[in-house]
């Protein structure tokens, strides 16, 4: 049975506590910049996967405005669910990443062929303040 994505967040960092529980740190669907190209030097993306048995592959991608060119894309995972209340969480880093212009990415988690879901990501100039002039 094809498991379900239960959550897919985008955050700065994550952190594992010794009980196993998981700490997302700086959760965020908007990042600004005063210039371009600009390289984000870390991007976590965590899938956690439900309600499924079987051995699957996630592949997660990160495309430009244009939703056809791949920005980046992460390793294969496998995820092995032995029986239906299993839980699969994952967490990818993502270093370094170019963006050469402003606009709306897309983060899309793929398991196996299938596109399990697409995630806006804007990309924006930042605003200066009420009253001072941008640099």
């Amino acid at each position: 049975m094809i498991p379900d994505l239960q959550a897919c967040l985008i955050c700065d960092d994550v952190r594992q506590e010794r009980n196993g529980k998981f700490m997302l740190i700086g959760i965020f669907d908007v990042i600004n910049a005063n210039q371009y190209p600009l390289v984000f030097p870390r991007m976590c993306l965590v899938t956690r996967w439900c309600n499924g048995v079987g051995e699957f592959s996630q592949v997660s991608r990160l495309l430009k405005p244009d939703q056809k060119t791949v920005v980046a894309q992460g390793q294969t995972i496998r995820l092995k669910m032995p029986a239906m209340e299993a839980i699969a969480t994952n967490v990818e880093f993502f270093m370094n990443i170019t963006f050469p212009e402003s606009g709306i990415y897309w983060i899309e988690v793929l398991l196996g062929n299938d596109l399990k879901i697409r995630l806006p990501l804007r990309v924006a100039p930042l605003s200066a303040p009420a009253g001072k002039p941008q640099i």
